[in-house]
């Protein structure tokens, strides 16, 4: 994606996380699921797609057709998100189908998340990836513009299902079926990308008053791992200025229990 279509996709990412947040793992996947059967209906129309990128039309008016279309055949939360991305600006008519796929790949890993599964969605998609490269006929069977959808699926399924998580299968099913342009392998890869810089956000980071000892560090990664239900990193910073506490940021998410804090808060309820 070009300038205006790499932001909007970054404003669609911030407006879906919050929203990830709140839901229940599979209905985060039914998101997933939703989202590219909306961008599998982009992606057969460029007529939908024109009217949906129009830079002369305004962003309320595109999203009033996205309710038109998408209501009662998609959840609320689906629907909103293709509405965000009517309002928003593309470079290319095509992009706002990318950007409707990369937010269910996004909805699918945010459930694998939550489940605590993330690390091993990754490393599954690397290895199918690397199993339909290593094999010709496989690869062919796999990629083969010829080969009924269904039988496709039915293949991709009896390779995985049971051995892979729910997650996994989901992205596969989605890689094989409708690659949009790449070969089997680079799909996947591209899922597995995803997968990784999402892994790599969950890193906290602790500012601490003094070093934190390497119990304290274990036992406080525990707590957090408790908390987000997955393995969590530890990047600790010291700052004297916060007096004591902690203060803890994985994300976009603040976790501040310094004294510093506590004394603001309390110099503006007195104030107040």
């Amino acid at each position: 994606m070009r300038g205006t279509s790499r932001q909007s996709l970054a404003a669609a990412e911030e407006r879906v996380e919050p929203l990830l947040g709140t839901l229940d793992p599979a209905v985060a996947a039914e998101v997933g699921g939703e989202l590219f059967a909306v961008a599998r209906l982009l992606d057969s129309s460029g007529t939908l797609r024109r009217a949906l990128t129009d830079p002369s039309r305004d962003g309320q008016d595109k999203a009033a057709l996205v309710d038109r279309l998408l209501e009662g055949k998609v959840s609320d939360a689906t629907r909103d998100l293709v509405a965000g991305l009517a309002r928003d600006r593309w470079s290319q008519a095509r992009d706002i189908a990318d950007a409707a796929e990369h937010l269910g790949v996004v909805a699918v890993l945010a459930a694998a998340e939550r489940q605590g599964v993330l690390d091993a969605v990754e490393d599954e998609l690397f290895r199918f990836a690397r199993l339909v490269e290593g094999h010709r006929e496989l690869g062919q069977a796999l990629g083969s513009r010829e080969a009924p959808l269904e039988d496709r699926t039915a293949l991709v399924r009896r390779l995985l299902e049971g051995k892979v998580h729910e997650p996994t299968l989901v992205l596969a099913v989605q890689a094989v079926t409708h690659p949009r342009g790449r070969s089997v392998p680079d799909a996947l890869d591209a899922f597995g990308a995803v997968a990784a810089r999402r892994r790599q956000r969950l890193l906290a980071r602790v500012t601490a008053a003094v070093p934190l000892t390497e119990d304290q560090r274990e036992r406080l990664a525990r707590l957090l791992e408790r908390l987000y239900g997955t393995t969590m990193r530890l990047n600790v910073e010291v700052d004297p200025e916060i007096v004591g506490g902690l203060r803890i940021q994985v994300g976009d998410e603040v976790i501040d229990a310094s004294v510093l804090s506590r004394l603001d808060d309390a110099r503006r309820r007195l104030a107040g």
